[in-house]
């Protein structure tokens, strides 16, 4: 067992490795080495040992008192703290369960920070790969006081299991394996580690929801990839060309097929584009600026985000850096290949409250650039991103092998060349639209109302008229695995640190 008056040393090797306009540059951050080489400590001393759960405390606080956005706002995250060997010491004994204790240093504004145990896995999920049936779908309470779940499917992933079965968009389901929905068991039946299940189906019937008999088995495919490129399709509205993409998750590994999507608009003379991200919770800042030099092309090498760090990072990146947190429009993606623009002047937007992280950006990003209508509800509100913080055990990028966890905190806040970053209630529409539930049209259809009514926007005789929801998702149930579809994550640059003895 390491005891704490044993350690020679604490010390953060943190190294930065990105690549922006097509240039890979690296640079070691000096950070402060915490040396306790000197310390002897008495037997009735706190000694500390750096095993089992307590190693993993000690990496959770040690990475975000260097890096987390709001570390001089949280007193336990106070550097003052590693004054006293013997005070650190009794402060990491008390507080052994990681998931506790992460929770316990978050700011009371952070939403979004998450810690995971296992890396592996949560680096799949950030890659768009996990177990997967193919069904995306949301819940809601069948009334305001009552238990009893609704789960309705907003959309099916294309070469899954569920895109084999009777089963589509606007579709509902009341139960599962023959039990009924609620708010105390919809977790384990649709959420477990089960790789089948059968879902009850029901149909509305005189304004009510009654099961209907039919039933559909879905098996989830290990290491699914999804395609974030749900739908895309060209109009032709009163002569002009309109683009509609449906993109449902930032991913670098898109950039290639993202840029062959808009070489189809090029061909196509698209003038007009519709962007639908009403169920796009973000990820990789990468991709978002890849997609906002796609659909402009005119301001490449001009600002489009600017990254705000705590006071040591910022003060790192000022000295060292201070154009590596600035975010530029580019003419190529990191591959190499060219970008596809398309040069556009205004650009349709369409939102829900699942709309997040690099989803906005995307809008915050290009609206000092040009007109961006957004249509439908308010956006979560995710203006600050992440970097995932392993705990690295040399200068070679190598995990402890005693433990599995990785965090995802909050490090920078993000706002355009404006400097706006003032969206954490959300981004709010242009033109208000719900979601009717009870009448989910196919997307990509001309007639389902958020489509129609971008389009109705180019239109000199078709205008739309927005009708109240008559099902909404006011009732909404807490989906577990939001925190991992809500993410903006700047991964070219790579943080290591390491604690030694």
């Amino acid at each position: 067992m390491k005891k704490f008056s044993q350690m020679i040393r604490i010390v953060f090797l943190t190294f930065l490795i990105f690549s922006l306009e097509n240039c890979s540059k690296e640079a070691e951050v000096e950070t402060p080495i915490i040396d306790t080489s000197g310390t002897n400590l008495d037997a009735d001393d706190v000694a500390i040992s750096l095993e089992d759960d307590l190693q993993v405390s000690d990496y959770i606080w040690q990475g975000l008192n260097y890096f987390y956005y709001w570390q001089t706002s949280v007193p336990e995250l106070a550097d003052s703290k590693l004054n006293d060997e013997r005070t650190y010491a009794e402060f990491i004994n008390q507080n052994p369960d990681p998931e506790v204790f992460f929770r316990s240093l978050k700011h009371e504004e952070d939403r979004f920070s998450v810690l995971s145990q296992d890396y592996d896995e949560f680096n799949q999920v950030l890659d768009g790969i996990q177990a997967s049936n193919g069904l995306e779908f949301s819940l809601i309470r069948a009334c305001s006081d009552c238990d009893e779940v609704i789960g309705y499917v907003k959309y099916i992933l294309e070469g899954s299991d569920a895109a084999s079965k009777n089963i589509e968009r606007g579709d509902f389901f009341v139960g599962v394996n023959g039990n009924t929905l609620t708010v105390n068991n919809y977790i384990d039946l649709l959420y477990s580690d089960n790789l089948e299940y059968i879902l009850n189906m029901a149909d509305i019937v005189e304004g009510t929801l009654e099961e209907n008999g039919e039933s559909v088995s879905l098996t989830k495919v290990e290491n699914f990839e999804s395609n974030p490129i749900q739908k895309e399709e060209v109009f032709d509205i009163d002569g002009t060309q309109v683009g509609y993409l449906m993109y449902n998750q930032f991913l670098a590994r898109a950039n290639e097929s993202l840029n062959e999507v808009f070489g189809r608009f090029q061909s196509a003379g698209i003038t007009e584009l519709v962007l639908d991200l009403r169920y796009n919770g973000g990820g990789s800042v990468d991709n978002c600026i890849n997609l906002a030099s796609m659909i402009t092309g005119q301001f490449t090498g001009d600002v489009f985000a600017k990254q705000k760090w705590n006071s040591k990072l910022d003060a790192y990146w000022a000295e060292r850096n201070p154009e590596s947190i600035t975010d530029l429009f580019t003419n190529q993606i990191n591959e190499g290949s060219s970008i596809n623009s398309l040069n556009l002047n205004r650009l349709f937007v369409l939102t829900t409250r699942e709309t997040a992280s690099a989803s906005e950006l995307i809008i915050n990003g290009l609206e000092p650039y040009i007109d961006v209508v957004v249509i439908g509800e308010a956006t979560i509100g995710k203006n600050v991103g992440s970097i995932l913080v392993y705990d690295y055990i040399d200068n070679n990028g190598t995990k402890n092998p005693d433990h599995k966890y990785v965090m995802l905190p909050i490090v920078f806040k993000i706002s355009n060349k404006d400097g706006f970053a003032d969206y954490a209630d959300g981004l709010q529409p242009d033109i208000e639209l719900q979601e009717d539930i009870s009448d989910l049209k196919p997307l990509g259809n001309k007639q389902e109302p958020f489509l129609q009514a971008a389009l109705s926007e180019l239109s000199t005789t078709d205008k739309f008229r927005p009708q109240p929801a008559q099902w909404n998702t006011e009732y909404q149930v807490l989906d577990p695995l939001k925190e991992k579809r809500q993410i903006l994550l700047d991964e070219r640059i790579d943080f290591r640190f390491q604690i030694k003895e």
